[in-house]
């Protein structure tokens, strides 16, 4: 009863400061599987089976998924309970220490605010397939535009945005899936394929254990964007039901649209073909989607992934504006960033921190166009692991949590949504985070000469993430909350 009371304290306070609870089921649900479906999928697929051959890439794309799997049941434990905007910045600072949440509120902001320039000039490669002659600046300037429209609505047009995006992946995928089994089974093609592809040189493993932990990596950055449910799970309708119901179709969505979509390349495609290693969103002819869909006798394949994967990319910068206006709304009402960027509109978005992302994210794609693009190049370099670090943060707040919850005399049956296996789950995606995150290029290191520049660029996000953390632990005095001091309830 008291944990119910304190559920409906969170709902009423996420009114009282100006926020709408307009996401339904549907919204969470397509919030969830569109975060992981995208470029990754789409085009990094190939190269991933280039580098570790299919064995070894569906190997690290299972172990990923597993991973992430833990990550969102922990997340979904927490957001049940306590459905809040700014979700991750809230859960570190309650069960672990402000300095943390602090220090991961703006880790996580500062991910989506360089994603959506990074999105914004990849929109615009995917339009010189059909506009060779536009200038870049021109296509970003209207998908930014659309983008800002989309957010400044409602959190319904987020939302809704974000459904229709993710559905025409999912519908894409569906369809690949489809095609390849009927090409391997012989309904298409005549023959069945057999296994001879997939064992190209004996073995589907290849290059080795840095060939494997470089696939890791890239699986780990496509499945970035699902712990987005999290953060929306503070305007959902029933958070409750809805958070739940989200986080359980995660996996098995996961399953079918990675695992299978690798399994069926790997099938028809040998991982030798140098299409795999070449396929970008730059060239789109060569994704391995459009490659197998064309050895079916689809000639339009280029055209229509195109399309498929203009959506994919706005989806990502949709997401991006969310997550970092919604981010740095919910650190504004912390005290941890100036309290201009609370303030909302009647229809509930923050514009102020809206404007303000979406000026910075125009700002960087203008960076990445001028001159040779360092300092964009650097910003991105700094933002590649923070995806890692909000994870880790993920699961070292939910071990925290269920360890507090208990401490207290507190009982489990109480809670909406309970993740399986803990401590098993955390403690497992903590460990996992935590490798990837410290071998996050390992090329620099085996090459022969070390390319310090290199590894500067690659490893400069751990240094600005502890400024941050210990910054605030040492100016605040911050420290870590004992269990038995942990608050659940305002």
């Amino acid at each position: 009863m008291g944990e119910e009371k304190a559920r409906r304290s969170y709902l009423v306070s996420s009114r009282e400061v100006g926020l709408r609870r307009d996401l339904r089921s549907r919204h969470l649900s397509m919030i969830a599987i569109g975060g992981a479906i995208g470029t990754g999928v789409f085009v990094a697929s190939g190269s991933s089976i280039s580098t570790a051959g299919p064995g070894g890439a569906l190997l690290a794309y299972i172990i990923v998924g597993i991973m992430v799997y833990f990550v969102m049941t922990s997340l979904g434990e927490m957001a049940t309970f306590m459905p809040i905007a700014g979700s991750f910045e809230q859960y570190a600072t309650r069960f672990v220490d402000p300095a943390l949440g602090f220090a991961l509120g703006w880790n996580y902001w500062y991910t989506w605010t360089v994603t959506l320039p990074a999105e914004l000039a990849a929109g615009a490669m995917v339009m010189r397939y059909w506009f060779p002659h536009v200038p870049a600046v021109a296509w970003s300037a209207i998908f930014l535009g659309l983008l800002f429209l989309l957010n400044v609505v409602s959190v319904k047009g987020y939302g809704e945005g974000e459904y229709w995006f993710a559905g025409i992946k999912v519908i894409t995928i569906v369809a690949f899936v489809l095609v390849g089994l009927a090409m391997i089974f012989g309904i298409l093609g005549g023959h069945p394929v057999g296994w001879h592809v997939f064992m190209t040189g004996g073995t589907p493993f290849h290059g080795g254990w840095i060939g494997f932990l470089s696939t890791v990596m890239v699986a780990g950055f496509a499945f970035q964007g699902t712990e987005l449910v999290g953060l929306a799970a503070g305007e959902s309708d029933h958070p409750e039901r809805n958070v739940p119901r989200a986080i359980r179709t995660v996996f098995w969505r996961i399953l079918l649209f990675y695992v299978f979509a690798i399994l069926i390349i790997g099938m028809l495609i040998p991982y030798t073909d140098p299409n795999l290693l070449n396929a970008s969103v730059n060239n789109v002819a060569i994704s391995p989607f459009t490659l197998v869909f064309r050895r079916a006798g689809f000639a339009f394949a280029a055209g229509v992934m195109n399309a498929v994967i203009l959506t994919a990319v706005l989806s990502a910068g949709n997401s991006s504006l969310y997550a970092s206006s919604r981010m740095l709304w919910a650190l504004a009402c912390e005290g941890k960033a100036p309290k201009v960027f609370t303030k909302v509109n009647r229809h509930g978005v923050p514009m102020n921190a809206l404007y303000v992302n979406t000026a910075i994210g125009f700002v960087a794609f203008l960076s990445s166009i001028v001159g040779n693009g360092a300092i964009y190049t650097w910003m991105l370099n700094a933002a590649s692991l923070t995806g890692f670090l909000a994870w880790l943060g993920i699961a070292v707040s939910h071990y925290r949590f269920r360890k507090a919850y208990v401490a207290q005399g507190r009982s489990l049956d109480d809670l909406v949504y309970r993740a399986k296996w803990y401590p098993f789950g955390p403690l497992f995606a903590a460990v996992l985070c935590a490798v990837v995150i410290i071998g996050q290029d390992t090329s620099v290191f085996t090459g022969g000469k070390i390319d310090w520049m290199g590894v500067v660029a690659t490893y400069i996000g751990i240094p600005l993430f502890l400024v941050l953390w210990l910054g605030y632990k040492w100016i605040k005095r911050t420290k870590v909350i004992p269990l038995n001091e942990v608050r659940f309830e305002e």
